[in-house]
């Protein structure tokens, strides 16, 4: 080699290096921050819903009875288990705590709007599930109140 090849090589490499050092840099993002990131974005989506839901009760019954058409329960019924599960849902999730359990709430709120509401909307509903899959199989992270519970558990054990 001469000492110019050697130059490029080295040069090479050395951009090389740096190259894969930067795309690694996404990797020192704490996971708890990702958790809690995850979490607050599908808390807030849910929480709107059940606002806007709250903002006006005899428009949210009217759809429940002649828009939504769910099966097997009396509309007024389901517009106050649909209210209930996002309001209560969303706060679990966004607060942290049982957060599996809200998490697992609106996932089946997920379900019932793709299956009998807005099947169209299949890639919210998606991104949504996802979302909410994340926080369920991974629970809610450092940031939140059921690390704080966990933690005293482990203290008085």
């Amino acid at each position: 080699m001469t000492a110019m090849t050697d130059l490029r090589v080295a040069s090479g490499n050395g951009l090389a290096s740096r190259v894969r050092q930067i795309l690694k840099l996404p990797e020192h993002i704490p996971f708890s921050l990702v958790q809690l990131s995850a979490r607050l974005a599908v808390a807030h989506v849910f929480w709107k819903s059940a606002q806007t839901k709250l903002a006006s009760w005899q428009v949210t019954q009217q759809l429940f009875t002649y828009e939504y058409n769910l099966p097997l329960l009396d509309p007024n019924t389901a517009a106050i288990l649909g209210t209930a599960a996002e309001l209560g849902g969303s706060v679990m999730i966004a607060v942290g705590v049982l957060a599996r359990l809200g998490a697992a709430m609106l996932i089946g709120v997920v379900a019932v709007i793709q299956l009998f509401v807005f099947p169209q909307s299949w890639g919210e509903h998606f991104l949504w599930f996802a979302l909410l899959l994340f926080v369920l199989a991974r629970g809610a992270g450092a940031f939140s109140l059921d690390h704080v519970a966990e933690q005293a558990y482990r203290l008085r054990n």
